[in-house]
């Protein structure tokens, strides 16, 4: 396990970038690491950019926030990665939609702690470590 990196999942870089309060309960969990994003939060956030037609400036400002992270592309390893996270959640009967699927994936192949806010969307998956203040707020 890296105890240097987190992977982060969309809701908690949402809380970042926007300045939500909610971002302040994280913060301890992101201070010193290597913050990590899955492909698929940065597909997520563009897609909130088009859906919600972001002008230019909020779209320059998003890029900027990105820079605070390292981003992990998809490969082979991490497309059997995410087979077995989709097909192990369908065999427990626990739905898991594409996107967070993918974004565990990069979490349990790098060994790496999930930082979101949204536990019930990834419990019940083996190997995968989860850090989540929700209760807190």
């Amino acid at each position: 396990m890296n105890s240097e990196a987190v992977v982060v999942d969309t809701d908690v870089v949402s809380y970042l970038f926007k300045a939500d309060t909610r971002a302040e309960a994280y913060r301890p969990h992101l201070v010193g690491k290597t913050l990590v994003l899955s492909f698929m939060t940065v597909a997520e956030l563009y897609r909130w950019a088009e859906e919600r037609n972001w002008g230019q400036n909020r779209r320059t400002a998003l890029e900027q926030h990105l820079r605070n992270f390292v981003v992990y592309s998809c490969n082979r390893e991490l497309c059997g990665s995410w087979a077995r996270v989709m097909a192990q959640a369908q065999r427990n009967g626990r739905q898991l939609n594409c996107a967070d699927g993918w974004i565990a994936a990069t979490a349990i192949l790098h060994g790496i702690p999930l930082v979101t806010n949204n536990r019930s969307d990834y419990e019940g998956r083996p190997g995968l470590q989860i850090i989540c203040e929700a209760e807190n707020l």
